[in-house]
Order: C-alpha cells, then sequence, then structure tokens
C-alpha cells in the first residue's frame, strides 16, 4: 500500500480557483497544435472526433471564449456541422456556453482532464528538468523520492558535477528516519499515524547521528513542519548531508520529495542554504506544475 498522505497545510485547497490545471491543458493542446491543419492526421480517423479536437485545440490556443462566427472562420466547417458539434459538446460539459454573450468556452470536462492529466503523469518525468536546474545551479547531486509502505524509494537522480558525489540509484529503498527526504515525507502524515507506525519500529542506527528513539523522531517531524524542509546531517551515512523539502500535487497532497545531497566536507552552512534556496524555488514550481495554487508548496503546518 503506498502512503501519500498530504501535508497538513495552512490555507484552504480551493480547486475550482486553479490556474495551473489549465496550463497542463494548454500543455495538452500544444501537443497536438498541429491539428489546426486539417486532414494531417495520419491514417483513417473519424471526422466528427477529429472536428471535435480541432475545437477544443482553437479554444486552447486562443485563450479565450470564442462565437460561432469566429469558429466558422477559423475552423470553416459548415454551419449545420459546426451547430451540431457544439451542441453536443456543449450538451457533454466539453464546452460552456455563455447565454449573454453567445460565447464558447472551455467546460468543465477540460479542467477535470487537465487534472487528470497531472496525476496520470508519473512524476520522475514531470520533475527531470526541475530535478537538472537545481543540479545546474548547486553542481550537487538531486534526487526525488516517494513514500512506498513506510520506505523511501528513490524514482530519480541526476548526478552532480563533481568527482566526489554520493552513491546511490533509482530504486534504492530506505528507511525514512534517516534520510532527508524520508523526513520531509514522514512530515506530511498525521501524528496519530506516525505513533501508529513507530509502535511497530525499531529505528536502526546507522552512524552517531543517527535518530533512533521516538521521541526525539516526533520533534524532529515537527521541527521539519515549521521550517518546511529537513535536513540530513551524517545521519543514514558518515560524510554525507543532505536538505530536503517537499512536492505536491493540485489537491495539495505531498506527494514527493526533492533532495540536494553532498560530501559533508563540500556542504557547510552556506552551501546548504544555497541550495535549499534552489530546491525550495524548484518544488514550488514543479508543485505549481502538477496543479498546486497555494501560496508555496514547501512551507508546512501540521494539523493533527
Amino acid at each position: 500500500m503506498t502512503v501519500n498522505t498530504p501535508f497538513q497545510k495552512n490555507f484552504p485547497s480551493n480547486p475550482m480557483g486553479l490556474i495551473t490545471p489549465w496550463k497542463a491543458v494548454r500543455n495538452c493542446g500544444q501537443e497536438f497544435s498541429t491539428m489546426n491543419q486539417r486532414n494531417t492526421l495520419p491514417g483513417k480517423s473519424v471526422k466528427s472526433a477529429v472536428r471535435a479536437l480541432e475545437i477544443l485545440d482553437v479554444l486552447t490556443r486562443e485563450g479565450r471564449p470564442l462565437a460561432f462566427t469566429e469558429f466558422q472562420e477559423i475552423l470553416g466547417y459548415p454551419k449545420a456541422s459546426l451547430h451540431a458539434l457544439l451542441r453536443t459538446m456543449t450538451e457533454a460539459r466539453w464546452l460552456h456556453f455563455d447565454d449573454l454573450e453567445k460565447t464558447y468556452a472551455l467546460g468543465v470536462r477540460v479542467w477535470e482532464s487537465g487534472i487528470a492529466y497531472s496525476a496520470m503523469a508519473p512524476i520522475e518525468s514531470r520533475a527531470r528538468p526541475f530535478l537538472e536546474q537545481v543540479r545546474d545551479l548547486t553542481t550537487e547531486t538531486v534526487q526525488l523520492a516517494v513514500l512506498e509502505n513506510f520506505e523511501v524509494l528513490y524514482v530519480d537522480k541526476v548526478d552532480g558535477r563533481h568527482l566526489l558525489r554520493l552513491d546511490s540509484s533509482v530504486g534504492l529503498r530506505l528507511k525514512p528516519h534517516a534520510t532527508g527526504v524520508g523526513k520531509v515525507l514522514l512530515a506530511s502524515l498525521p501524528d496519530n499515524v506516525l505513533a501508529e507506525w513507530l509502535e511497530s519500529q525499531t529505528l536502526e542506527r546507522y552512524t552517531p547521528n543517527t535518530i533512533t528513539r521516538s521521541a526525539q523522531l516526533m520533534r524532529e517531524l515537527a521541527r521539519v513542519r515549521k521550517l518546511g524542509h529537513a535536513s540530513d546531517t551524517e545521519e543514514r551515512t558518515l560524510g554525507a548531508s543532505c536538505v530536503a523539502v517537499g512536492v505536491r500535487n493540485s489537491r495539495g497532497d505531498c506527494i514527493a520529495a526533492m533532495s540536494v545531497s553532498a560530501p559533508a566536507v563540500r556542504f557547510g552552512q552556506a552551501q546548504r542554504a544555497k541550495a535549499l534556496g534552489h530546491l525550495q524555488t524548484a518544488a514550488d514550481e514543479l508543485s505549481a506544475a502538477l496543479g498546486f495554487a497555494g501560496a508555496s508548496a514547501t512551507r508546512l503546518q501540521n494539523e493533527s
């Protein structure tokens, strides 16, 4: 069972006010933007389906409601066919008709599709450009992880540019209490869920810095929620340190964590602060791309 529980947030979710899902729809539209050049789809196609998609594509590209005459001018469809298509798409809620303005806009089903697109796309494929962005700015290794069965699962990694760098791999699973990403993901869970999990756990010690007592871990997670980020100061591996922040989806759930990892000798306070700033910016941008509409994806507060 995958544990993807939301960070407890200090601002309400407002799905109907989301802007970013529409951006996701725009991106989808760009993928078939050549459809405005009709009859360019390869192979056999259903004419009515192609025309319906072209109507969505036109609205996506124009970014504003359009009148019937504007559709006709852009697409050149016969009036009867265009009327029938617009009526059918409006009844199915793919379009919304404004009786006062006599214009058609994208309907709620398109918004729902944008949300579904964000949810279905693998997080690692969406995150890769942001991981590379942070790596280029810090020159250090950047990783993306999720929480699965109370284990940290690393799903993507961009290696740093130094010869001396973190030795890790995609697919690696680690216990969460001794890693920065693990602490961020644990901090997303309510205290009662954490307490139940800790009752069945022995927190293994890896280095002298590893947190091994439940009460100490709970205090550390409270601190992570307050600060909005977590750190690993040679707690999993001697000589290795990291900072980590969370990534949210359109519902405000923390679905992943990003980290910058480096040898401790190269990761002093100034370097750590710089890396954290780049991480927070990238996490906010990635979260926005996933549909999150809050002020900051890395601002945490527990409500348990």
